[in-house]
């Protein structure tokens, strides 16, 4: 798949919103869960690309970007890296708020075309880096999770890397809306935020979502 395709993929299948936690930042979001599910299931087919997590602000990238908007000191001047981060709205607010440089990672070429549109949208200047971080270790000050622990395997992955990260001195924020997978050792929580979610995607109208520190 072509960076011009995907690009021009997110163009068609979403339209520009802001998420209720954070509506200072706009996005190229999905309005209803079906219809993109469907356009990327049909892409899936003949692509082999990932479910489009890209075209929804989930509560915990949400609850990051609001920290990060609210306390800039926690990463201005420094090196960020956004974890697997969809449509990098905690990206996008680590810019906002001065931080020195900052990267997205993805492993979905949708969610790194979704990611390119979202920073320019917003005239921040975000990395995009396509592949796998996690097999090697990371350089950024600085390192946001948001909605990670969403399943076992993610989990059983993530976590050693966020735990080794923190062990070398990086600050690393994970944030959670109360995932079955989320470790119950080794977090410290830091703040809460109530967030406006979609019965398309979650079984209530707003989640509770807990920013963690994460211990080395």
């Amino acid at each position: 798949m072509t960076p011009e395709r995907a690009a021009a993929f997110v163009e068609r299948h979403t339209r520009i919103l802001h998420p209720p936690l954070v509506p200072e930042i706009a996005l190229r979001l999905a309005d209803r869960m079906m219809p993109i599910w469907q356009a990327t299931e049909a892409w899936l087919a003949r692509e082999g690309v990932e479910p489009p997590y890209w075209a929804f602000a989930w509560p915990g990238g949400q609850a990051l970007a609001r920290l990060v908007l609210d306390e800039p000191a926690m990463v201005e001047g420094r090196t960020v890296l956004d974890l697997a981060a969809g449509c990098g709205v905690a990206a996008i607010a680590a810019a906002r708020a001065k931080a020195a440089r900052v990267t997205a990672a993805e492993i979905d070429p949708l969610a790194a075309a979704a990611i390119a549109a979202n920073a320019a949208l917003n005239r921040v200047a975000v990395e995009v880096a396509l592949g796998d971080p996690l097999h090697g270790e990371p350089s950024a000050e600085v390192i946001l999770a948001g909605d990670v622990c969403y399943e076992r395997a993610m989990t059983s992955r993530v976590w050693p890397w966020l735990r080794a990260a923190a062990g070398r001195g990086a600050v690393v924020l994970l944030a959670d809306p109360g995932r079955a997978y989320l470790p119950r050792e080794g977090l410290v929580p830091l703040t809460r935020f109530r967030v406006r979610v979609s019965r398309d995607l979650e079984d209530r109208e707003e989640r509770e979502t807990t920013v963690y520190r994460v211990l080395g």
